[in-house]
């Protein structure tokens, strides 16, 4: 099953796990597998409408998944997705 990193600002809500395993076909349903496991975990990630958040890079082996399908982007067992919160600043 794909490794999901999980950034420090989201650690509290997978009880301070850095890594965790999801299943999915697809980047969506991996964050769908998330989102049960980590309640809470889901909406810091996709808004209502189910759209990855602007400011939430989310990344596939280092392949920014909004160059890829996004959400419908496949996965594999041995994927690695590394959430990267944007980080503002001036």
């Amino acid at each position: 099953m794909p490794t999901v990193r999980i950034p420090t600002p989201l650690r509290k809500l997978t009880n301070n796990q850095e890594e965790v395993i999801a299943s999915g076909a697809t980047l969506g349903a991996v964050l769908d597998e998330l989102n049960s496991s980590f309640p809470g975990l889901g909406e810091r990630i996709v808004d209502e409408n189910g759209v990855i958040r602007r400011f939430v890079n989310i990344f596939l082996n280092d392949e920014d998944v909004r160059f890829l399908q996004e959400k419908e982007t496949p996965v594999k067992e041995a994927d690695v997705i590394s959430i990267v919160p944007a980080i503002a600043g001036g």
